[in-house]
């Protein structure tokens, strides 16, 4: 059985989700935005007493399938009453000799060292800042695209091992490597 599934979602005061359950669609509303999701034929999503409750219908059986999906279904929605009430948010840092991120209205342009620079426009609802000391923190509502935007950023340039340049999450670690040694 599903641990995380047999949790119940409590809903603040600042937040009110639509749900339809004829559709398998819910809504989530706060203060940072709006965000829907479809969940899995085979889960039953109800609201009981302020909070949101996920259960596995009885007409379908209860294997694997059945079972990750209510886990997963219930962390979405979680997900979606943080990301209205509080937002997510990841930093990057550019680390590279004359290596930047300049903000260009609504798209990102980054100079790492290419013979041109990139830019990407991040989705509807995630929005970007560049710190004085180069960090770039993605931020918004809907953890996936932040997650994605992010990701897309440092593939970019992702760091290496060697010289330690590249695109980076501000807490991620890389491993060094020594390089080539030329001896007698």
């Amino acid at each position: 059985m599903s641990r995380i599934g047999k949790k119940p979602i409590s809903v603040p005061s600042s937040v009110s989700v639509d749900l339809n359950e004829s559709n398998r669609c819910i809504k989530v509303s706060g203060p940072k935005g709006d965000l829907t999701y479809d969940w899995h034929p085979v889960i039953d999503v109800r609201s009981e007493d302020g909070a949101i409750v996920c259960s596995i219908n009885e007409s379908a059986s209860a294997d694997k399938v059945s079972r990750a999906q209510w886990g997963t279904t219930r962390s979405r929605i979680q997900n979606m009453v943080l990301g209205v009430t509080e937002g997510y948010s990841k930093r990057l840092k550019i680390v590279g000799v004359g290596w930047n991120a300049k903000d260009q209205g609504r798209q990102i342009r980054l100079n790492v060292g290419y013979c041109h620079p990139v830019d990407l426009t991040p989705p509807n609802g995630v929005e970007f800042s560049i710190e004085q000391n180069g960090d770039i923190i993605v931020s918004g509502p809907d953890k996936h695209q932040v997650g994605q935007f992010a990701a897309n950023i440092r593939d970019q340039r992702r760091p290496e091992p060697y010289n330690g340049k590249g695109i980076m999450y501000h807490d991620e670690v890389i491993i060094r490597k020594q390089g080539k040694v030329f001896g007698s």
